[in-house]
């Protein structure tokens, strides 16, 4: 896979942290790590990122509602994480979702199958 701009949208600075390292070992850009659906939407629309991973629950906004005003915009590869995946399917069918905790290969696994599914739209 090649090296991707990606915006972290995650509320939770630790778990932000940790994601962004991982991301980076991977040859990834992080481009900015926002924690509210606001920023989200206003740093995706200021950063042009190629990918969103995105935390569904955030304690101002929905991690959903971010992605849904940014894909408005533009279309962008994201992959949602979040502690109970089933309700993200049930929501979005077809989303790619992971479930806290992951592994790394999930992650990278997630990140190809959202590439793939925008390449695909």
């Amino acid at each position: 896979m090649k090296s991707l701009r990606i915006l972290v949208v995650e509320d939770d600075a630790l778990v932000a942290a940790v994601l962004a390292e991982l991301l980076e070992i991977q040859g990834h850009c992080v481009c900015a790590i926002v924690a509210t659906e606001a920023d989200a939407v206003a740093a995706a629309l200021k950063l042009s990122p190629e990918m969103l991973i995105v935390d569904v629950r955030l304690r101002m906004g929905c991690g959903l509602g971010a992605v849904d005003r940014i894909q408005g915009r533009r279309l962008v590869a994201h992959v949602f994480v979040c502690g109970d995946a089933s309700g993200v399917r049930a929501l979005r069918p077809g989303a790619t979702v992971i479930q806290k905790p992951y592994l790394e290969q999930d992650l990278t696994l997630a990140l190809q199958r959202a590439l793939d599914t925008v390449a695909a739209a």
